[in-house]
Parts: C-alpha cells; structure tokens; sequence
C-alpha cells in the first residue's frame, strides 16, 4: 500500500470516527459508501512502531458484505501501516462492523472500517426502557410513551426541517416547544384543571427562560459557533443557519423537559392539599406546597447542572489538567465554550427555580376556594 493510500486511510478514519451527522454531510459531497460487514478473518494483528516512537496495536482483517452492493461480498481492510488513530478498535472474527468504500483519485476503491455495529444492543435497551415504563407506570406509562414518540416527531419532522430551511430556530423551537408542552400534559395527565394549570405555568416559565437567554447571550456575545458540531453546519447544503437562534432553542429544549416535571409535580401537590383539607385558606396551602416545591427546584436544578456539566467533562478535564492554553479560571471561563454552557446552565436553572413559585400560586388561586 503506498504512502497517499495509507494518509488516505488515516484521514478518513478520524473524519468516521466523528458524530454521525459528518456521515451525512460527506455522502453528498463524496462517493464513499458505508455499509454493515461482519469481520470473519484476522489476517494479521502486530503492535506497530510509529514514527514518532509510539505502539500502536494493529489489524489487517477480512470481512463480509451484510448490505446493499457489498452484501456476499469478501473485503479486506489493512490497517496496519505508520498511521495511528485516537480510537484503536481491536476486532474478534463475528464482530459486526460499519465499513467504509472509498474511490482514490486513480479510481482503485479503498475499503477501511470505522467502528462497531451497535443497532441490535441499543434495540435491546430501547426495549427494556419500554418494558420499565410499561410495567412501573401502567396505562399512564403507555400514554407517556406515545407522548415521548410524537415529541420525537415534533422535532425531527417540524423543528428540525423548518430551522434548515433558513426559519428563525428560536421561533420554530418556541412554536414546537409549546406544542411539545400540549402533548406530553394531556397526552400524560389527561385534560383537566391539574393539566391546564401545568400548560400556563410552564408557558410563563418558558418566556422568562427565554427572555433571561436571549439577554444572557447577547450581553456575553456568544456567537452561538463553540461548539464542535457546529462547524459542519456552516454552509450546510449552501443554507444559512442563525446560530445565535440555535443555541437559544437548544437552551428552550433542555429546560422544557425539567420544567414539565416540576410545574406538574407542584400542581398534583397544591391539589391533593386542597383536596385534603377543605378548610385551609390559600396562604397555607402556598406555604406547605411551597416547602415541597422547595426541594424539588433544588434536586431539578442540581440535575440540570451535572446534565450539562457531563456534557463538558472532557472540555473541563483539559482545562483543569494545565495542559491547554489557558492558565487561570478567568481564562478559562472567558472561553466561549464554557461561557454557553455557564449561560447554557444558569438561565435554564433561573427558570426553573422561577416555575415553583408560579405554578404553586397559580395552582392554589385555582384550587383553595372561600
């Protein structure tokens, strides 16, 4: 294998081994195909020395066909050779693989693998994910799957199209967010008063989320192009995308979840008070409620932060070791990545911690009557 071929490999294996979505983005600019294989030979495995005094442990493997034009079809892959990668996958014969076609400028096709199918085990997790709701939470579970199904709709089929046909993100996530809202409440807790109180608490948390981001992010100057993803949806399909908007509907999205939790938890809460007690006036009913109200924003506020924080690890992990360029905590969070993810994490935060007191008072001026 000469050396154009084996930079050829090694540039494309660090492009695959990206998000899926560079998948999609390089199938309409390049011939590569992708298709599943199964690894049926080891041909050669051997710890190589690298250039630059580094082992890396090596493969050449034989594999077949499992799809399209390659299904039947023998392929061998040689990945041994003065290249490294930062994901080295050591294949057993039956493992079943994403394999990679690629046509060189000479017109040979170049076949390398990328990674491990993994379908049929996140099949088997979506499956006992189904089974926990079903069984735990019975016909309400039910109704909450068919709520979590159409949500994935919402977003795929009307949030997702409309932001790349050039759509301002933050109001097609406004407008797929309340109807998102619509669905998992009455979908979940039927329509009712508990229901219709839930929708306006939320509603009104949603807009000072919104407000409190928008503001946060135009004070801070964030540009909304921090992150990795982003710059393959640069020109994407010659689109133009507003990635300031995109960054506020990624916050409206990431809050929506935690706020229907706790607005509908203080709701069901003031109700059963209510109901407990005829002869309460609405003042201790807002007292106790709010106590539970209380507890609820902090553990939802807590689990907001290490939601986003997880998501950061790795980016934090760098910063704290001393090994990236920036020397002191100012530095570090004068970077806009962390600066979108402490905006990111604290406007969300803010509207939630803002939804208890709204849900409890509305909830109780609908439910404590004289």
């Amino acid at each position: 294998m000469n050396k154009s071929a084996k930079l050829k490999i090694a540039f494309l294996t660090v492009i695959i081994l990206l998000p899926c979505f560079v998948f999609a983005q390089a199938e309409n600019i390049s011939p590569d195909k992708i298709f599943k294989a199964r690894v049926i030979e080891i041909l050669k495995q051997q710890e190589t020395i690298l250039p630059d005094g580094t082992k890396a442990e090596q493969q050449n493997v034989k594999l077949l066909g499992l799809e399209g034009e390659f299904s039947g079809q023998e392929i061998e892959f040689n990945g041994i050779g003065d290249f490294d990668v930062v994901k080295k996958n050591i294949y057993q014969v039956g493992d079943k693989v994403l394999a990679v076609a690629s046509i060189d400028n000479e017109g040979n096709v170049l076949y390398y693998v990328t990674d491990y199918v993994r379908d049929s085990s996140l099949w088997w997790l979506v499956a006992i994910f189904v089974l926990s709701l079903l069984i735990v939470g019975g016909f309400k579970g039910m109704r909450s799957l068919f709520a979590l199904a159409i949500t994935f709709i919402v977003i795929i089929k009307y949030i997702v199209p409309h932001i790349l046909a050039g759509t301002s993100p933050l109001l097609v996530t406004l407008i797929g967010s309340l109807i998102i809202l619509l669905i998992i409440i009455y979908f979940t807790e039927g329509f009712k008063a508990r229901s219709h109180i839930s929708v306006v608490s939320i509603f009104f948390s949603l807009i000072i989320t919104i407000f409190l981001s928008w503001f946060f992010v135009s004070l801070t100057k964030l540009s909304g192009l921090a992150s990795e993803e982003i710059s393959f949806l640069i020109n994407l399909g010659g689109q133009t995308i507003n990635f300031k908007g995109l960054l506020l509907a990624g916050i409206i999205i990431g809050t929506l979840g935690v706020l229907d939790d706790l607005v509908i938890s203080q709701v069901v809460t003031v109700e059963q008070l209510a109901k407990a007690n005829k002869y309460q006036s609405r003042r201790e009913v807002f007292k106790r409620a709010y106590k539970v109200g209380v507890s609820h924003v902090s553990s939802m506020t807590n689990t907001l932060f290490l939601a986003y924080v997880g998501v950061s690890l790795p980016l934090l992990i760098l910063f704290i070791s001393g090994e990236s360029a920036f020397s002191s905590w100012s530095q570090i969070i004068n970077n806009e990545v962390i600066a979108t993810e402490i905006v990111r994490t604290l406007a969300g935060s803010i509207g939630l911690i803002l939804s208890a007191p709204i849900a409890t008072t509305v909830a109780v001026w609908w439910f404590v009557r004289k």
